[in-house]
């Protein structure tokens, strides 16, 4: 999880934005420990756009599918678009194992991915679906301020 993080870090122009408490924390308790990936060069976390990936540490009370709550489990999810989806996705996979990309589970049908635990068979595509994504949001952000 710590590699991703460090890596995205990397992106210019990113903001990874990971809650947790203390004075000023703005964010629920629940989203602690999570990390949250937007393209925004100015540093400031963008009003009207939804990251572009996340990494979930826990189950939400709608989201439970993945079973996030067992010790060291963590899911990345990732914004590919509903055309990549489907080539990605392994649609026989258990909802639970780790290291496939499985359909996210709420946000499947607006072309999000996810992984648990990403390892050996995903880890680098991870990477690389993480930077595609980046990339798209920063075009979308540059269109717009056109």
């Amino acid at each position: 999880m710590q590699k991703i993080i460090e890596t995205v870090r990397g992106f210019d122009g990113v903001l990874v934005v990971a809650p947790g408490p203390g004075p000023g924390s703005d964010f629920p308790e629940l989203s602690w420990g999570d990390a949250y990936f937007s393209y925004a060069p100015d540093g400031r976390m963008p009003e009207r756009t939804q990251p572009y990936g996340t990494i979930i540490t826990k189950d939400y009370p709608d989201d439970a599918s993945s079973a996030l709550d067992a010790p060291g489990r963590f899911r990345v999810n990732i914004h590919v678009g509903r055309a990549q989806t489907e080539s990605i996705v392994d649609a026989d996979a258990d909802p639970t194992e780790a290291d496939v990309f499985h359909r996210h589970p709420l946000y499947g049908t607006s072309g999000w991915v996810c992984v648990i635990n990403p390892a050996e068979r995903t880890g680098d595509a991870v990477l690389t679906l993480l930077r595609e994504a980046h990339e798209a949001a920063r075009s979308r952000i540059e269109r717009r301020a056109r």
